[in-house]
């Protein structure tokens, strides 16, 4: 696998209207593989006042056109992903960082799967990653992470299709428990809203 960083121009009218749409976004980096849709997880990460799009990927991406739209040309980085999957040992402890869409399913009184919504609260958004951790092969405990940021979307995905969904971002440190379906986890994503830029969890700094 790859991941490939880009630095976003914010200068650019494209990107200013593709940061408050993501499925602009989502169509761009589709349109920088060949081969049919590709299998992809990708974040916007805020850094020293600059922003970046990750892209984590199962192809190496062409992103010339993509750059020409969105970061005035600028060139990119694509690293072998694999490397960084070879370190996952069970017990072992990274830093993270994760943006996703922590929701809730409600149930009728009869039991019925309805409507999906948010987590509005930190508790609650917190306790959210904490369920996926144990279910994803990761331990995490409120005491050792962080929402560092919470943001709404709200904009067209097509002409008669409104969407509306929360970006949590959390940072702080894991352990690994399952080394395997962690694997699993980074590669795939955790969460809904994969295409809007949500899902993608990295890691760094064995801290241990």
């Amino acid at each position: 696998m790859y991941l490939s960083r880009i630095s976003l121009d914010i200068t650019e009218r494209n990107t200013m209207k593709a940061l408050s749409s993501p499925s602009i976004f989502h169509g761009a980096i589709s349109d920088s593989f060949t081969g049919g849709r590709p299998d992809v997880l990708w974040r916007i990460d805020n850094l020293n006042d600059r922003l970046f799009m990750l892209i984590l990927s199962n192809d190496r991406p062409d992103l010339t056109n993509f750059s020409r739209q969105f970061s005035n040309g600028e060139h990119w980085e694509t690293k072998d992903y694999d490397q960084l999957l070879d370190r996952i040992k069970n017990n072992s402890v990274f830093r993270f960082r994760i943006t996703s869409n922590p929701t809730k399913t409600i149930c009728d009184k009869n039991g019925k799967r309805g409507k999906v919504v948010a987590h509005i609260t930190t508790e609650h958004q917190k306790n959210w990653l904490i369920r996926k951790g144990a279910k994803n092969g990761f331990s995490v405990n409120e005491s050792s992470f962080d929402v560092v940021q919470s943001k709404w979307y709200r904009f067209y995905k097509r002409a008669n299709n409104y969407v509306t969904l929360l970006s949590v971002t959390y940072e702080g440190i894991l352990e690994i428990t399952d080394a395997e379906k962690f694997k699993a986890a980074l590669t795939k994503g955790i969460g809904r809203a994969k295409a809007y830029g949500m899902g993608l969890m990295t890691v760094m700094n064995d801290v241990r």
